[in-house]
C-alpha cells in the first residue's frame, strides 16, 4: 500500500517541460534570486551539441531553458560560429534544482529553421540580463 502512495508523490516532485516548440523564446526578465549552478557541454557530432545546465530560483521552465540558450550561444562563439539552431530542450525540477537538457546545432552561417539564434546578439542579451554564458 505504501508503494502506491509513494510513487505518485515521487513523480509529482519531478516536473517535465512541454516540448520545446511550446516554450516561449525567452522570459521577459530573469528571476531576481536565481543561482546558476553550472553547465556541461557534450559534443554529439561535429555541429550537434548537448548542453546540461542547473539552477535554483527558476520561476518555471522558461528560466532554465534561457540559461541553456545562453550557454549554447556562447559555445557557438567559442567554436568560431555565429549561429545556433534549437533542436529540443527538456526541463525538469527536483528539490528546487531546475535542470535543462538542451540540444542545438552550431554553424557559421544562418541555419534553416524557425528556432535559430544569432550567437553574438544572444550573448549580449544574456550579459545584459545577468544570465551566465558558461
Amino acid at each position: 500500500m505504501r508503494l502506491k502512495l509513494a510513487l505518485p508523490l515521487a513523480l509529482a516532485a519531478c516536473v517535465t517541460a512541454p516540448p520545446a516548440e511550446d516554450l516561449p523564446e525567452r522570459p521577459v526578465t530573469p528571476p531576481p534570486d536565481a543561482a546558476y549552478l553550472g553547465s556541461q557541454t557534450r559534443l554529439l557530432d561535429s555541429d550537434l551539441v548537448n548542453f546540461l545546465v542547473e539552477m535554483r530560483g527558476a520561476r518555471d521552465t522558461r528560466d532554465a531553458a534561457a540559461y541553456a540558450r545562453c550557454v549554447a550561444a556562447q559555445y557557438a562563439l567559442i567554436r568560431g560560429y555565429g549561429f545556433a539552431r534549437h533542436i529540443r530542450t527538456i526541463v525538469s525540477e527536483e528539490g528546487g534544482v531546475w535542470r535543462a537538457d538542451a540540444v542545438y546545432t552550431v554553424s557559421p552561417a544562418l541555419p534553416d529553421g524557425a528556432r535559430t539564434l544569432d550567437a553574438e546578439i544572444e550573448v549580449a542579451r544574456c550579459r545584459e540580463d545577468g544570465i551566465p554564458t558558461i
